[in-house]
C-alpha cells in the first residue's frame, strides 16, 4: 500500500499527531472539568454560607421559627440580594426551602423557578417545587450537603449545589439555603478549548507535511540516484557517481557507494586486462608448441635440432602449467577450499634455498646480493608450502625487475613476537599511481609486458591472500625508477623438537654477500 517513503513518513507523523491530539484533549477535558467543578463548588458554597449567615442574623432579630413566614415578610428585600449574586454567573441560582422541603423562594439566573405572585413566594404543596425525599433529614444531620443533581426533576439539567441549614437563635431548624450553578456551563469552555486544540493540530499537521516533504526528499534523492546508478551498473556502466552533500549518514552512504563504483570500475578494468593477459599467455605458448611440433613432424626441423626445440616446448608447457596452477589457486582461495597447515619452520633456511635456486639469474644480471638475518635459524609459524610460494614469488619479481649490477637484498629480523621478512631491489620500482593496486587481482604495473613476459597479475594477490589468512600483513614501498621493497610478517615460532639447528661452517657468517 505504502510504496513511497514519503507516504510512510507522512502517515506515521499524522498518526502520531492525531494520537497526541486525542491524548491532549482527554487531559484538557479532565483538567478543565475538574477545575471548573471545584471553582463552582467553592462559589456556591460561599453563596450558601453568606445567605445562611444573613438569614441567621435577621431571624435572631425577630426570633421567627417559620422561615416561610419570615421570607414572606422580607421577600421584597431578599430577592434583590439573591438576584444580585448572579451578576458574574448567568447560570447561578439561590433557593430557600422550609423544614418540609418546600421551595418558596428561587432567584438568580434563567434557571430560577418562576412565580408571578405579588408576594414573590412560590405556592406550597406543589411537587414541582419540592426537594427530594430525605434531603432535609440529611441536611439536619450535616452542616452542609454538596451534590451534582437535578433535584429529582426540578431542573432539566444537572446542577452543582450546596445546601446549608438555617437555624434560629434557639437552635431550631427553620429551613435551608440551596445555592447552585449549572454544570453544563463548562461545556462552552471545553468546546472552545477542544476547537483550539484541533485547529492547532491541523496547522501542525500542515507544517509537518511540508517539513517531512523536504526531509524525505533530501533523504530519498541520493537513494533514488543510487537506484538508477545500480541499474546502469547492471549494464556494465561504472562511470556513474552520486553527489555527496553534507556530513550525515546519507553523505557517508553516498561516499561508500561512489567507492564501490570506483572499485567495480577498477575490477572491470582488471578483468579486461586479465582476459587480455590470459588470452595472450595461452595463445603465445600454444602457438609456439604447435609450430615446433608441426615442424618436427613435417621434417622442417632437422633431427639434430629436435632436442633444442623440445626443450623450448617443455619450457612453454611449464609456463602453461604455472598459469593454470595460479588460476586454480585463485579459484580455491575464493571458494575457501585452500586449507593451511600451521607449523614452525626456519624462514631463514627457506630464503637461503630460494636464493640459491636463483643463482644463475642473479649472476646473469651481476646483482650485488646481500642476505642478512638476526640469527642463523629463525623459526616462524605458517604453512610451509604457502609461505615458500610467497617468498619465491617476491624474490623472483625482485630479480626480474632489478637493473643490471643493482643491489638485491633479503633481510629477516625479529620484531617482538613477529618475524619481518623484506626483499629489496634496485631497478624499475613501482609508480605512485600503481602502488595502491599492486596487491589487487589481475593487476600488472608492467602493462607493456616489456620486463614481465610470463606473469598474469595474480602472484601478489595470492601472496596478500595467504598472508592475511595467517592474520599477518604484507606491504610494498617503492620509489619509481630507483628501488622497491616488499615486506611481510609472520608469528614468531620455536625450533621443532628433535631438530638440530643448521650450523654455519667455517668461513660462513649470518650476513652473506655476493
Amino acid at each position: 500500500m505504502f510504496k513511497s517513503v514519503f507516504l510512510k513518513y507522512v502517515t506515521a507523523f499524522m498518526l502520531i499527531n492525531i494520537l497526541c491530539m486525542f491524548i491532549l484533549t482527554i487531559i484538557i477535558t479532565s483538567l478543565v472539568t475538574s477545575y471548573s467543578t471545584e471553582v463552582k463548588t467553592n462559589t456556591v458554597s460561599s453563596a450558601a454560607d453568606f445567605m445562611s449567615d444573613f438569614m441567621y442574623k435577621k431571624m435572631d432579630t425577630y426570633n421567627m421559627e417559620d422561615l416561610r413566614k419570615y421570607a414572606g415578610v422580607y421577600a421584597p428585600n431578599l430577592l434583590p440580594i439573591i438576584n444580585s449574586m448572579n451578576i458574574n454567573a448567568d447560570d447561578f441560582i439561590i433557593m430557600l426551602a422550609d423544614t418540609s422541603g418546600n421551595i418558596f423562594i428561587s432567584g438568580g439566573g434563567p434557571g430560577a423557578l418562576k412565580y408571578t405572585g405579588e408576594d414573590g413566594i412560590l405556592p406550597s404543596g406543589s411537587e414541582r417545587y419540592r426537594l427530594p425525599d430525605g434531603f432535609m433529614e440529611e441536611l439536619s444531620e450535616k452542616s452542609y450537603v454538596r451534590a451534582i443533581t437535578d433535584l429529582d426533576g426540578i431542573y432539566d439539567e444537572e446542577y452543582i449545589i450546596c445546601a446549608k441549614p438555617v437555624y434560629t437563635k434557639t437552635g431550631v431548624l427553620a429551613g435551608a439555603i440551596i445555592a447552585g450553578s449549572a454544570r453544563n456551563g463548562m461545556n462552552t469552555l471545553l468546546d472552545s478549548m477542544v476547537r483550539s486544540v484541533v485547529m492547532s493540530t491541523l496547522w501542525l499537521m500542515l507544517a509537518v507535511l511540508v517539513v517531512v516533504y523536504f526531509i524525505s526528499e533530501r533523504l530519498i534523492a541520493p537513494i533514488r540516484l543510487m537506484s538508477r546508478a545500480s541499474k546502469k551498473f547492471a549494464k556494465g556502466q561504472f562511470d556513474i557517481r552520486v553527489p555527496v552533500r553534507g556530513n550525515d549518514e546519507i553523505a557517508e552512504l553516498s561516499k561508500a557507494f561512489n567507492n564501490m563504483a570506483a572499485s567495480l570500475a577498477n575490477n572491470e578494468e582488471m578483468r579486461r586486462l586479465f582476459l587480455a593477459n590470459v588470452s595472450h599467455d595461452l595463445r603465445t605458448p600454444m602457438t609456439t608448441i604447435s609450430g615446433f611440433i608441426d615442424g618436427i613432424l613435417d621434417g622442417a626441423i632437422p633431427p639434430e635440432k629436435h632436442e633444442y626445440y623440445l626443450e623450448i616446448i617443455a619450457s612453454e608447457v611449464r609456463r602453461l602449467s604455472r598459469l593454470v596452477s595460479s588460476l586454480l589457486d585463485i579459484t580455491k582461495i575464493q571458494a575457501g577450499e585452500r586449507k593451511f597447515e600451521m607449523v614452525s619452520f626456519d624462514i631463514c633456511e627457506m630464503c637461503r634455498q630460494v636464493l640459491i635456486s636463483s643463482e644463475q639469474r642473479i649472476d646473469s644480471k651481476n646483482l650485488d646480493v646481500e642476505f642478512m638475518c638476526d640469527d642463523d635459524n629463525m623459526y616462524a609459524i605458517g604453512d610451509t608450502d604457502a609461505i615458500n610460494q610467497i617468498v619465491y614469488n617476491i624474490m623472483d619479481n625482485a630479480i626480474k625487475f632489478s637493473r643490471d649490477g643493482g643491489k638485491y637484498s633479503i633481510t629477516v629480523k625479529y620484531d617482538g613476537t613477529k618475524i619481518v621478512t623484506s626483499v629489496y631491489n634496485e631497478g624499475v620500482g613501482i609508480s605512485e599511481d600503481d602502488l595502491p593496486y599492486i596487491f589487487d587481482r589481475f593487476y600488472k604495473s608492467d602493462k607493456s609486458r616489456g620486463l614481465d613476459k610470463t606473469g598474469v597479475g595474480l602472484g601478489m594477490y595470492i601472496a596478500r591472500t595467504i598472508i592475511e589468512a595467517h592474520g599477518e600483513n604484507i606491504s610494498c614501498e617503492s620509489e619509481y625508477g630507483k628501488w622497491c621493497r616488499f615486506t611481510f610478517t609472520l608469528p614468531r615460532g620455536s625450533a621443532p623438537k628433535n631438530q638440530v639447528p643448521k650450523m654455519l661452517t667455517s668461513g660462513e657468517h649470518k650476513e652473506i654477500k655476493s
